[in-house]
């Protein structure tokens, strides 16, 4: 598990599966991700499957605290690991609905930021993200992502075009801001950057 202040994540589970394909075929979920068409159960289960041997993409369960147990809602996601460059992209999904703009989404991406960073060794996180996304760039830029360019009318959805939005991240960059009571990485003193 790793630890946020409000968040753990956690490695995905065959049992997650349902919630994946009620997420993902949510037309207005899906709206936001490069997915633009329902998915079967025999994709999920294979796309699952298939990280269980890939050394590129780390995908982990978003959990939240509830009462006296842990609710599964969303994931993130560590894609195209280039550990020769130490770089990957990041991406991430809130399924739940009812969780959307609590700030969880920006806790979970500190929190993996964090992981990539002082765990793995990562030097540069990038993602991309649409333009009418606003909810979303609101969190990149919040957990200290920059604007690095934009690839000017690359998505088609819902009749029209948008720009997608290229943002990063560097290891000098981050605060990594751990929650209270979690130790710091050994080796690691608060005062360093």
């Amino acid at each position: 598990m790793i630890y946020g202040e409000r968040v753990r994540l956690r490695a995905i589970e065959r049992d997650d599966i349902p919630r994946f394909l009620r997420w993902f075929n949510d037309p207005e979920i899906r709206r936001h991700l490069t997915m633009f068409r329902p998915l079967s159960r025999a994709e999920e289960e294979r796309w699952v499957e298939s990280l269980l041997s890939r050394r590129d993409d780390m995908v982990l369960a978003i959990e939240v605290k509830e009462g006296d147990g842990w609710v599964h809602i969303g994931n993130v996601g560590l894609h195209r690991i280039d550990w020769k460059n130490r770089a990957a992209t990041l991406g991430i999904v809130i399924g739940e609905k009812s969780y959307w703009g609590q700030g969880y989404g920006a806790e979970a991406v500190r929190t993996m930021l964090r992981y990539a960073f002082l765990e793995l060794g990562l030097n540069r996180v990038e993602l991309e993200v649409f333009s009418f996304n606003l909810r979303a760039l609101r969190c990149y830029e919040k957990a200290g992502f920059k604007r690095e360019g934009v690839r000017r009318q690359a998505l088609f959805r819902d009749g029209k075009f948008h720009d997608v939005i290229l943002m990063g991240i560097l290891r000098s960059e981050f605060s990594p801001n751990p929650a209270p009571g979690l130790p710091w990485p050994k080796g690691r003193d608060e005062s360093e950057p």
